[in-house]
């Protein structure tokens, strides 16, 4: 008898292949996640552990538009609060500097965009945290460009390696992205925040295949599961 599963059916299959995955990479892997697990909760266990994920654009400000409509703003969101459950299941305390489809602003200032700015790094500031992951995707005009990329403040080696060891996660995720962390000295976000702080550029959203990817639940995911593991090591050889 041939066993039929609808869509529904297909997707709670998807995600148990997904923890699955997960699992095992806890389990196999000598520098994966088990052995991070237990030293990156130990090696802060002294410090406060606290974690900001700031998911990028929001509200009149969509971001990036992907090559098939997709919104960047949503796209963010949707990467970073996946990636707040894996920290907080780790032992991390979260702070998102939003956690709906709204921007930081209020809606009679003139300039809502330098506002949006200025209290996300007021955010970051008051919450004190040991790192910091602004989460955004990337556009080009030439649709062939493709490749999840870290960027980090020029002269802050904490930030660096992060930036470097969340790449190689990237780079894990897909084998054929050949692009490596980037210093950056223009980014607002980046100049104005005094703790170790990362954007993570997921991919292009003016890339088709790439689109599809990020706007497709499992791989978000996936995704979010790399960043968790960059940021874990990252603490683990720092602290």
């Amino acid at each position: 008898m041939e066993l039929k599963i609808g869509e529904r059916g297909e997707k709670i299959l998807q995600l148990l292949m997904l923890g699955i995955l997960m699992l095992s990479m806890f389990v196999i892997s000598k520098e994966g996640a088990l052995f991070i697990h237990t030293s990156s909760t130990q090696v802060v266990a002294e410090k406060k552990k606290v974690i900001v994920i700031d998911a990028g654009h929001g509200g009149i400000d969509p971001g990036k538009i992907g090559i098939h409509g997709e919104q960047e703003k949503e796209i963010n969101l949707k990467i970073a609060e996946i990636l707040k459950t894996f920290l907080e299941l780790d032992g991390y305390e979260v702070v998102m500097t939003r956690t709906e489809d709204g921007g930081l602003y209020d809606e009679n200032t003139s300039n809502k965009k330098v506002q949006d700015m200025k209290r996300r790094i007021e955010v970051i500031e008051e919450a004190d945290p040991i790192l910091v992951v602004s989460i955004h995707q990337n556009s080009y005009s030439e649709e062939y460009v493709k490749g999840g990329q870290v960027f980090y403040y020029g002269t802050s080696e904490v930030s660096k390696d992060l930036a470097e060891t969340i790449q190689k996660q990237l780079k894990q995720l897909d084998p054929e992205n050949k692009r490596e962390a980037k210093a950056n000295t223009s980014y607002y976000l980046l100049k104005k925040t005094s703790r170790p702080i990362v954007i993570v550029e997921c991919g292009f959203l003016s890339n088709a295949a790439e689109a599809d990817k990020l706007s497709d639940p499992l791989y978000e995911e996936r995704l979010a599961f790399r960043i968790f593991m960059g940021i874990v090591q990252h603490i683990r050889d720092t602290y």
